[in-house]
């Protein structure tokens, strides 16, 4: 348990600052929005192929690097500031876009991952 917590905490480190360097380089919100995909389907493939889902790197690579790396709060507070910025439409696009292309993310990693193709 107490080496599933360093994992976790370890990989959330790493995960965060990806996360923070990709918002440097990419443009708001699409910083965000990338960050989302990418991790979504990065956990797609993961789990599809890990059979021990709860030992081994899945702590570490899942709930830390990819827990930290992608994040619903600041999507949301993305949508709310372009709202707020009467960027309505975009706020929208942003929103249809964000959860469309990760799912579609996530479902095209579970199908590239090997037991996803059976």
């Amino acid at each position: 348990m107490l080496q599933n917590l360093v994992l976790v905490a370890l990989g959330g480190a790493l995960g965060s600052v990806g996360r923070y360097l990709v918002g440097l380089a990419v443009a708001f919100p699409l910083g965000t929005l990338s960050v989302n995909v990418v991790g979504s389907f990065l956990i797609g493939f993961l789990w599809a192929t890990q059979i021990d889902k709860t030992g081994g790197p899945m702590p570490f690579l899942m709930i830390g690097v990819l827990g930290g790396f992608t994040t619903f709060s600041t999507f949301s507070l993305d949508v709310l500031r372009l709202a707020g910025d009467g960027r309505f439409g975009t706020a929208g696009l942003y929103v249809l876009g964000s959860v469309i292309l990760s799912l579609l993310a996530c479902y095209g990693g579970l199908m590239l991952g090997p037991r996803g193709a059976s």
